[in-house]
């Protein structure tokens, strides 16, 4: 206990600095150990994108620079599925399953058969649970089919210690998984939070003090980096300007703690401080922390992804990962990094046809869920009753379950017809299509949307019709922005493209460029640590990270 506390103590008192200082890179040791890792710490950076890493990858100084310079990089990694949202994205890293085995074909989804009023069902809940609906909900990782490789390690070994913690629920429960010894997400002002019933022991508390300690305190602001000058220009979109921002904060406003790098470094110091005080990686068997970055999303969803906002926090990033590398290392684990993301993103229109992409819109309002309802209602005759559910103006819809064989199909053609004929709509695909089409295979950047779709696809939680925007359409229509003003979730290579780096002391770094999936992170971590995972319970393919002679999926 004592110990525990000195952690927890620490982790106060070196906050500011973890947030604010710059780190350094270690020098790389000639070989990496032959020996299984004794800690797996897996990181996502909810809306990395291949395009956000590679736009800023020269200016790396922290923890991306070791990454890129000393690791494994695959700068072409795939979401390969069709529904580029959070929740679906964290369910493929750690599973190295698709969400068409993983169940988790989005954030949300429609149960026209759950009892209760609120049909729409979010990813991690328990949706049985009395009282609850889609936004006040019980968290769970119920809907999650397939186990983690934190899961899988502890039924291998039970001494094994998983560890999930993120800024977003949703984060931490599909990357930790149902087995989980430890999994706490940022719940509000209160600081961080678990599963109902879960009692608060003495790190979190901490933790969760030092969190009031600084959101008492103002931020007012972080310098603008040199590589960001250029960005600094303001962007009106509906009724907001974005696109000038430093982060400027008063004191007890958690709502801009939220969305800035602050949250970032909170995050990243309560990992740090959960490996110290569970003694993660100093134990006979390997341990796994995964992380949960959500600070990036929140940012390109309020400001966009080419801002000053979006250049500082991916600048923050970058040294917060290094000072949470250099305190592991003083630590003397042996550790190994993946870093990935759960999903790409895509900037604002407004900027991009100030920036020569004139092509760039938002979404047709009539394309939303009960708009389109309305327009089919009145066309097949059946005015005012509700035909068509859905989440948003694209992605799976569902039909009424009252509706007659006979009126099912007319309902069916008249959508079909008049999505099809819609200027902004790439493609609209039955059920019946996409269940008739094989799982991919090969290289996922050679997928053809259909395949995509099928990717993403889970036949009792999917659609009955599944809508795909074109790439140039934002899925905000111009009278909603208010709080977002950008999102993702395209079946496009901007949502679908993600890096994956692979970082363990003393490996020898390379780079790959061709296409490989998220899927692939689970089988090679598995590998690495001489855990076997039968092939037909997965999608992914292990990935040899030795350079050269040598091959680490060779005990596999």
């Amino acid at each position: 206990m004592l110990k525990r506390v000195a952690a927890a103590l620490l982790l106060a008192t070196a906050m500011p600095a973890l947030a604010q200082a710059p780190a350094t890179a270690p020098a790389s040791q000639p070989t990496a150990p032959a020996t299984p890792p004794k800690l797996i710490v897996a990181i996502s950076v909810d809306q990395f994108s291949a395009d956000l890493f590679s736009e800023y990858r020269q200016y790396y100084v922290g923890g991306l620079k070791r990454l890129t310079s000393e690791g494994a990089v695959f700068p072409r990694g795939y979401q390969s599925h069709a529904a580029t949202e959070t929740c679906p994205g964290h369910s493929t890293i750690l599973t190295g399953s698709r969400p068409s085995r993983t169940g988790i074909i989005a954030n949300n989804w429609i149960d026209l058969s759950t009892p209760r009023a609120d049909k729409t069902v979010y990813c991690a809940e328990d949706e049985s649970q009395p009282g609850s609906d889609s936004d006040h909900y019980v968290a769970s990782p119920l809907h999650l089919k397939v186990p983690t490789l934190g899961g899988r390690m502890k039924a291998a070994n039970p001494a094994t210690r998983v560890v999930s913690v993120a800024g977003k629920d949703r984060a931490a429960i599909m990357m930790g998984g149902a087995t989980a010894d430890q999994i706490w997400w940022l719940g509000g002002p209160q600081g961080y939070v678990s599963y109902k019933g879960v009692a608060t022991p003495p790190l979190v508390a901490k933790v969760n003090q030092a969190m009031a300690q600084r959101l008492a305190e103002a931020n007012p602001g972080f310098e603008l980096p040199a590589q960001c000058v250029a960005k600094d220009f303001p962007v009106k979109a509906g009724n907001r300007t974005v696109g000038t921002g430093r982060f400027a904060r008063d004191a007890g406003d958690y709502q801009a703690f939220r969305i800035s790098p602050e949250q970032d470094a909170m995050t990243l110091a309560f990992a740090a401080a959960a490996i110290e005080t569970m003694d993660l990686g100093k134990q006979a068997q390997s341990d796994i922390i995964s992380i949960g970055l959500s600070a990036t999303d929140y940012v390109g969803h309020t400001y966009g992804t080419e801002g000053t906002e979006s250049c500082i926090q991916v600048a923050r990033l970058d040294q917060e990962l290094g000072a949470f590398f250099d305190r592991l290392d003083k630590d003397g684990i042996d550790y190994v990094v993946v870093l990935t993301a759960d999903h790409g993103g895509h900037d604002l229109p407004e900027r991009h046809r100030m920036n020569a992409m004139p092509m760039e819109s938002r979404v047709d309002t009539g394309l939303r869920p009960k708009a389109l309802n309305a327009t089919v209602a009145q066309k097949v005759g059946m005015p005012g009753r509700t035909l068509i559910w859905g989440d948003g103006p694209s992605g799976d819809l569902y039909f009424d379950k009252g509706l007659s064989a006979a009126e099912r199909a007319r309902v069916e053609t008249a959508t079909l017809a008049l999505l099809r004929a819609h200027p902004q709509v790439a493609a609209v695909f039955t059920k019946a299509q996409i269940a008739a089409t094989p799982a991919p295979t090969g290289r996922p950047e050679n997928w053809s949307l259909i395949e995509e779709a099928r990717a993403s696809f889970y036949p009792a939680r999917s659609g009955d019709l599944l809508l795909l925007l074109k790439p140039n359409v934002m899925a905000i229509p111009e009278q909603a922005v208010m709080g977002s003003v950008a999102t993702h979730g395209s079946p496009w290579d901007m949502d679908r493209r993600v890096p994956i780096l692979f970082w363990r002391k003393g490996m020898r770094p390379f780079e790959q460029p061709l296409g490989i999936e998220t899927v692939d992170i689970m089988p090679s971590l598995a590998a690495l640590i001489g855990l076997p995972v039968p092939q037909n319970e997965i999608d992914g393919r292990c990935l040899d990270l030795i350079a050269g002679d040598g091959d680490s999926c060779a005990a596999r």
